[in-house]
């Protein structure tokens, strides 16, 4: 799959117009078809797919873990990608209750649901009570550009990560697309049957739906490189999740605390 292509540009400076070539990140339409009904259309980064269908499932509550999700089918089209999968037995008929055929852009996860009843979607369970300490935060800041590849050399990918309760980070994923991003790290989470055993790191704002997919993914903590809005934080408040944002090197805002892990 080609995630990034070369691009002849023209760099403007103060005294000169040079030509150069830069790395840019592709962006293609993914259609998602489930047990043969077309559901999703995203605009995401053509890599990770299975992945990516796995964690979109179980965000979207069409199924409970990585054995519902069967059959995965991903081939090229002449207008972009086609995922084909199909759920189990026991999470069927969730397909008929919630189809609805959307383009989703990489700034909306919601565009095109068909009621504001959809945002009243279940969460399992409370997060556990978060115990990694100030120190793991700072040190997964550090590390995450070394697993941002794509981005080092486009400018233009988010990341969502997985990290232990010393900072390390453990699992990490690319896209254009903040939401799919953090898809692709639920489902390769769940797939390995991997739990968040510290937090989640996204690179991007916090939105209502990134809390909801750190909920999903059972996260103790969500900490984002930029700001939460307010329905995110009503969300993790009502939820119980940790949730810190606008972290920097030098500082973390926490935003909400339910354990007072943060207390002085």
């Amino acid at each position: 799959m080609t995630i990034a292509r070369a691009q002849a540009i023209k760099i403007l400076r103060p005294d000169s117009i040079t030509a150069g070539e830069r790395a840019i990140a592709v962006e293609v339409p993914v259609a998602i078809e489930i047990d043969g009904l077309g559901y999703a259309v995203m605009m995401m980064t053509p890599a990770d797919l299975a992945e990516f269908t796995t964690g979109f499932l179980l965000t979207e509550r069409l199924a409970d873990s990585a054995d519902d999700v069967r059959d995965i089918d991903i081939f090229e089209a002449e207008a972009g990608w086609i995922v084909r999968v199909g759920l189990s037995d026991r999470c069927k008929g969730r397909i008929h209750d919630r189809v609805r055929h959307r383009t989703s852009d990489t700034s909306c996860g919601l565009c095109g649901i068909s009621g504001l009843e959809q945002l009243r979607k279940p969460v399992p369970s409370t997060p556990p009570r978060p115990d990694a300490p100030v120190e793991a935060l700072f040190a997964a800041l550090s590390g995450l550009r070394a697993h941002q590849p794509l981005n080092s050399a486009t400018g233009a990918i988010h990341a969502a990560a997985a990290c232990d309760r010393n900072g390390r980070i453990t699992a990490a994923f690319e896209d254009v697309g903040r939401h799919n991003a953090l898809d692709k790290l639920v489902g390769g989470l769940a797939i390995a049957r991997q739990p968040v055993d510290g937090f989640i790191l996204v690179t991007s704002r916090i939105s209502f739906e990134m809390v909801d997919k750190a909920l999903i993914a059972r996260a103790p903590m969500l900490v984002g490189i930029s700001a939460p809005t307010s329905l995110a934080i009503d969300h993790a408040h009502a939820h119980g999740l940790t949730l810190l944002a606008l972290a920097r090197s030098d500082a973390i805002l926490v935003v909400n605390d339910p354990w007072a892990v943060f207390s002085d």
